[in-house]
């Protein structure tokens, strides 16, 4: 997501399909894993929700501010 947020200066959205290639050739299914923790959120912790936010996603911001 860093890498992302660093080349397209945003963090989204994000298409579900959308593969990121990381310096050393792997390939990470960012589309699909977003969506994936997005929709899983309420079981993430403090942590992982704040380094979410912390990347700029406003749906983490948002449940943290619920818990």
């Amino acid at each position: 997501m860093e890498q992302y947020r660093e080349r397209t200066g945003s963090t989204g959205p994000v298409s579900r399909s959308h593969v990121e290639t990381l310096a050393d050739g792997t390939e990470v299914k960012l589309g699909v894993w977003l969506a994936n923790t997005k929709t899983r959120r309420a079981k993430l912790t403090e942590r992982q929700l704040e380094w979410l936010a912390g990347l700029g996603l406003e749906w983490a911001s948002q449940a943290l501010n619920r818990a």
